[in-house]
């Protein structure tokens, strides 16, 4: 796991280097704490819990995460550099694992930033922290669903705006899919796909995590549809590495 730290290291590093780790995580911060507090109705529900946070969260991880991952390796292309990392003595997988982690940290250092809302509900009443911790896990595993989505695709080009489209796009569909929309439409037409929908989304597991629920295959869900992608992340850099 040497060379894995060492990129991820390198990575995160990177991301303070310049002013766009800190804008990102103040419009996180900002974002999130606005729709909490308005659209979701914070003080009128009357309950000490985070739901309305934990409903937003996916979705501004839609626009925010892509932002994070279309230079992972469109920008390493674009100036050349991912020649060098390639001839460096590491897998593709490690280089690839690297980043990825690099990435998932940065993020769960954005919902760690997070932490005044948990102090506002303990002050307010006495909500289950348990269910506030399973729903920050959630979370943080959307964070790695579309970070694997989105450095996937960062991977296939050299354009940072079309890696950012293309991972939102990617994104959107795993987030929509099992929303009420889709899978009554895919009921009336095409019945075979509506429970697949389902099955694929991301928000309905967090969903679960939200309510506390902390279940194994919702865990492996998760730790497949990160697998899988970067899998397809190092398919991508080895071609590249090949040409």
């Amino acid at each position: 796991m040497g060379p894995v730290m060492t990129v991820a290291r390198r990575e995160l590093a990177s991301y303070f280097a310049t002013p766009v780790a800190t804008v990102f995580i103040v419009i996180f911060l900002v974002m999130s704490g606005t729709l909490t507090f308005t659209l979701g109705n914070f003080f009128a529900r009357g309950t000490a819990d985070l739901q309305p946070f934990f409903a937003f969260v996916p979705w501004l991880f839609l626009f925010l995460v892509p932002a994070i991952t279309m230079r992972l390796w469109a920008e390493e292309r674009r100036l050349g550099t991912i020649e060098l990392l390639l001839t460096l003595p590491i897998a593709g997988w490690q280089a690839v694992l690297g980043k990825f982690l690099a990435a998932w940290a940065f993020c769960a250092i954005a919902l760690a930033l997070t932490f005044p809302l948990i102090i506002t509900v303990n002050v307010l009443g006495n909500p289950d922290n348990g269910v506030i911790a399973a729903g920050y896990l959630g979370c943080l595993l959307v964070a790695g669903a579309y970070l694997a989505i989105g450095a996937a695709i960062s991977a296939l080009t050299k354009n940072q705006v079309i890696a950012f489209v293309l991972g939102v796009a990617a994104c959107f569909l795993f987030a929509a899919a099992g929303s009420p929309v889709v899978t009554e439409f895919l009921s009336r037409n095409l019945p075979w796909m509506a429970e697949t929908a389902r099955g694929l989304s991301v928000t309905d597991r967090l969903g679960a995590f939200s309510r506390g629920v902390v279940a194994f295959r919702d865990i492996l869900f998760f730790a497949s549809f990160i697998g899988v992608w970067l899998f397809a992340n190092t398919i991508a850099v080895d071609l590249r590495k090949a040409d």
